[in-house]
Order: C-alpha cells, then structure tokens, then sequence
C-alpha cells in the first residue's frame, strides 16, 4: 500500500544508513507531536457545532493531492487499501461511523445513516436501526431501506475481502459464503420500508459489531450497483464530494456532491474545499519536493528517508507526527517450502533485528520494535517478548533485547530447511526495499539462498495475498480498521480469511489453527472487556508459537502538508480528513 522507488540508490542508500541515522534522528526526536491546530492561521477555529462550512471565510479552493499510483478498485466494499480508505471517509457513509475528531474520540462509533447507535438485544444477537430520512445518493435518488439490504447482500455477492469475518455471524451469512451469487440472508437482515427499519439477527453475539457496520466496506450504495467489483467505474455517493473523473494512471478528481447536507456533525461534517485534485505517478521523492514548493498539498507515500533531516530541519510547521495503529510484518507461507516447517518460521522471528528495521522506516522518532503481532495500546496486546536474545516461548523477555542469529541457524538446521531458495516479495519504495534487502541478508546469513522480488504499490499487496503465485515470504504493512485486537489476530490469521487463488486474501500466510480460531471466536463474542483481552492475549501465544508471521516495527505516521495548507485534522483511523481541512 505504498509508492515506488529506485532499487539501485536504495541499496548504496542502505550502506550509509548509521551515518545518515544519527544526524535525521536528531532532529525528528526533538519534533513534538504536532497539533492540528499547528498549521491554522492565528485565530482561525476548529470545526464546531453543525458541521457545516457555509459562511466560513475557509471554503471554497482546490486541495491537491498526490500518490505514486492509484489504490486500486474504485469499489468501497471491495478494496482494502488505506489509501483509498482515506478518501472514501469522504464520500460514502454506512449505518454508523467512526467521530470524525481530531482526537482519540475519534476511535469511538457514532450513529450516521441510522438515527442512532442502538442497544443490542437478545444478548447481542439482534441490532436494530432506523435508517435517517431525507439523505441522497450523489444522483439525487434518496437512500432507503432496499439500498441498505442490498449492499449488505452485495458484500457478499462480491466477495469483500471482510464479508466473512467482519459480517459472517449475520444469520444466512453461511450460504453466503458458499453461494455468493444468490445470498439473501435470508432470516439475517430485515428491512421495513414504512417504518425506516434495518434489524440484523446474528448467530452469536458479536461485541465488535458496531465497529464493523462502521467500517468502509459496509459503505450503502445504490441498490442497483451490480454485483461485480466496480473497478474503474465510481459508485454514487453521499458524503460531502462526488467523482467528476478517475483515471487509474492519472489520476482522480472529486467535486461537492450537491445532494449533500450535514445530518450528522459528528459522523459526517460539511468540507471546507470545492474541489479535490488527487494526482498518481509521482515518486516519493519527487513528491516530497512538490509538496515543500506548494505544487501539492499532501502527499500519500511514505517519506524517503533520506529526506526526514531535511524536513525536521527546514519544514517542522508542516510536518505532524502522530501516533498510528499500525505495524510492519513478515508473513510466512505456512503451506509452501520452507515456512511450511514451524522451527523455520521461528527461525525467522528469532534471527529478525527488530532494531535494523526501525532505523529503515526511519528511527526510533518514528518507529520501534515489535515482539507480538498486536501494537501497544490495545487491548489484549502481549507485553512479552519471547523471539530475541536470551529468551524463549516458555521464559519470554519484557522486551525485545537483539536478534538471536545463532539460535535461528541452529533452528534451521534442525528444520531440514536449509540452503533453500528464499524470495522475498516487497513494494518497491525507498524504504521497503531496503527493509527488503536487509531480510534478504538476514535469510542468507541463517542458512538460505535468499532473492528480493520488488513489485509496485499497486500490485503487491494483491500479489502477496493470492496463493497462485506461490510467494513464500513477503513484507507488507497492516493498518487497524478499528483499536481491537481482532483486527490484527484474527483479520491476519483466521481461518475464514484464507482464500486460495484469490487477491483478497487477507490471511497471507495462510494460516488455520483450531486452537487459535477457538479462542479469537470467542473473545469476538466476549462483552467482558477484560476476560475479551484474555482471550486475545491466549490466542496471541499460540500464534507466536507457530509464527506464521514475524511482527517486525510499530510505526508512527509522519504527514507533509503544503505551507497553504491549514487546519490540519487527523483521526486515529483515516488520518488526514480531506474535507476537514482548507488551503485558503
């Protein structure tokens, strides 16, 4: 999910990398984590009461975006992107949704088509909502009950990447699953035109619900959208802008949509802009360099990391640091030579130097080592470290402490696995690829002919996921959907998120274990936060043990913004909210 970069100044890149560290860090730890309100105009003032823009001396103007290539599907229940995540915050609304806040209140679910959030009943098997009156469709058609059935069928229809673990405890969800084209959901999902009502009937409780009706992918479309992925073709909209034109190798650009009007402040606030120009094809650098010039206004990509000192230095008014719920790992083919053997899998966690690849993302300002597959801050997260130095799954540190190169060449060995050819597959940026090069050097160095197969932005993440091209290892990053440890255990891990053959696989790794499964599914049906996190933590071990993954960093997020650029307003989840800020 990120940009494209230049193998070959990456490796000589790669060789200066302490020298270069010391002097970036320097100056991006002595950064603080900016405010929103750093980039407003003396006295200018948050977003307050209705949400609406009208009258504000803000509105109106172009806000440029830019990214090194498209996100891929235009579909909002298919693509899995963050970012087109990102934009689709903007356009499209579900039942409920996440505070659009500039604060950790923006984690929280609030009520968006539906009048309100409501109480479970039946011990959290049903969910009842009444659906707002008055809201359109960006071609004027108002939304009703029959749009709302039919796009939570169509998740299924089309095979979103969540349709089973995020909506598969509806009842009649099962033959969903195995017979896509004709779901109904039968006994799950009813709707009463005359009364405005959608009811959701689950198998089981589901404490998590609420948060998955928010997400992007349970976005409400027309009920006549086919039931296909939409690829290039826009769907109609109701948040605040509308698609003029999408060119997936130029670029997009966007327009207020003029059937919108603000029912929900909280969930779906008026924008400041009049049009947003969202260009692809620049690389990070150059991208970098554009966005300091005021030719764009923000950039998608990561930023090279060669380019940080400058900006800490030079740019620290337009640079926001904020914490993210979101790390770096290394899947690991548990169905293809040589990771289809544990003690290679561990070998791996055990050789991987967490330390190198929080100096490639660019340092500790901005990153830090990961011992378990769930960040810090969540729920359920494990405070051990069992793969480093000097500590094993029975005895684990409180900490990751080095890699352990010798341990993981024993393992090896003892594995069988050992002088086997190794390709690791990672998106072709400045940054990942040197993270590439360092695992290729770390498989080399613990037994194993090691290759790194570079792929853009745009493919890789697909790639990596689709058991037909048989990768074996990869790198990629995986951003919350919402705080709970099930977006990292059971999205990542479980049984029902393997599909073979398919670019919507989200389990890698291609990992079933019905120990692991057992507990995820019953800390998803826990409503006791704590004995929830019990859960969580318990099916964290067994996956540590079997390590179908290596969590390698937590990540912060480091935003470059134009110097016109103001009102600055970040949210856990979607980060920059396009429509909450202004370039006047």
């Amino acid at each position: 999910m990120r940009s494209g970069g230049d193998p070959t100044r990456v490796c000589r890149q790669a060789v200066s990398l302490p020298f270069l560290f010391v002097g970036m860090l320097a100056v991006l730890a002595g950064m603080p984590a900016a405010r929103a309100q750093d980039s407003a105009p003396p006295g200018s003032a948050r977003p307050v009461g209705d949400g609406q823009t009208l009258g504000s001396p803000h509105r109106r103007g172009t806000l440029r975006l830019t990214a090194s290539s498209s996100g891929g599907t235009l579909d909002p229940q298919v693509n899995y992107t963050s970012e087109y995540a990102q934009l689709f915050t903007v356009l499209y609304d579900g039942l409920l949704n996440f505070r659009k806040a500039d604060d950790r209140t923006s984690d929280e679910v609030v009520a968006d088509l539906a009048e309100a959030v409501p109480q479970p009943e039946d011990g959290g098997r049903t969910w009842r909502f009444t659906l707002r009156q008055g809201v359109r469709f960006s071609t004027g058609q108002e939304v009703t009950v029959a749009d709302v059935a039919a796009s939570i069928r169509r998740l299924f229809r089309v095979g979103s990447p969540t349709a089973g673990a995020f909506y598969g405890a509806i009842v009649g969800a099962d033959l969903c699953l195995r017979d896509p084209a004709h779901c109904t959901l039968a006994g799950g999902l009813e709707v009463d035109p005359a009364t405005r009502e959608v009811v959701f009937h689950l198998k089981q409780p589901d404490a998590e619900f609420p948060q998955k009706l928010a997400f992007p992918h349970a976005s409400i479309l027309p009920a006549n959208m086919p039931d296909h992925d939409l690829g290039n073709v826009p769907a109609p909209t109701t948040g605040p802008y509308r698609f003029v034109s999408y060119d997936p190798d130029r670029g997009a650009v966007l327009e207020r949509n003029p059937f919108f009007h603000v029912w929900s402040a909280e969930a779906q606030p008026d924008g400041y802009v009049d049009h947003i120009h969202y260009d692809f094809g620049l690389p990070d650098e150059a991208a970098v360099t554009a966005v300091e010039n005021g030719q764009y206004d923000w950039m998608f990509d990561m930023k090279p990391l060669d380019r940080l000192g400058e900006l800490g230095a030079r740019h620290t008014r337009q640079v926001h640091i904020r914490a993210l719920y979101g790390i770096y790992y290394v899947p690991m083919n548990v169905n293809l030579p040589p990771f289809n053997n544990r003690l290679a899998r561990q070998a791996v966690n055990r050789a991987l130097d967490r330390r190198a690849m929080t100096i490639l993302y660019g340092g500790s300002a901005v990153a830090g080592p990961l011992c378990t597959m769930v960040p810090p801050g969540i729920p359920g997260a494990l405070d051990e470290c069992a793969y480093t130095k000097g500590a094993d799954l029975d005895h684990p540190a409180p900490s990751w402490q080095g890699p352990d190169l010798e341990g993981a060449r024993r393992l090896v060995a003892a594995s069988g696995t050992a002088g086997q050819k190794v390709t690791v597959v990672v998106q072709n940026t400045n940054v990942e690829m040197s993270m590439g090069v360092w695992l290729r050097n770390m498989l080399q160095a613990i037994g194993y002919d090691a290759s790194v197969k570079p792929l853009a932005h745009a493919v890789q993440l697909g790639y990596i996921q689709n058991t037909s091209n048989h990768v074996q290892i990869s790198l990629t990053d995986w951003f919350a959907d919402y705080p709970w440890a099930s977006n990292f255990l059971d999205d990542l891990f479980g049984c029902e998120n393997f599909h073979p053959g398919t670019d919507n696989s989200i389990n890698i790794a291609g990992y079933c274990d019905k120990d692991a499964q057992a507990a995820m599914d019953a800390a998803k049906q826990e409503t006791d936060p704590a004995r929830a996190a019990e859960l969580w933590a318990q099916a964290g071990r067994i996956i540590a043990r079997d390590s179908p993954a290596a969590p390698a960093i937590r990540i912060n997020y480091i935003d470059l913004v134009s110097s016109r650029l103001g009102n600055y307003f970040y949210s856990d989840l979607y980060h920059m909210i396009f429509s909450q800020v202004w370039v006047q």
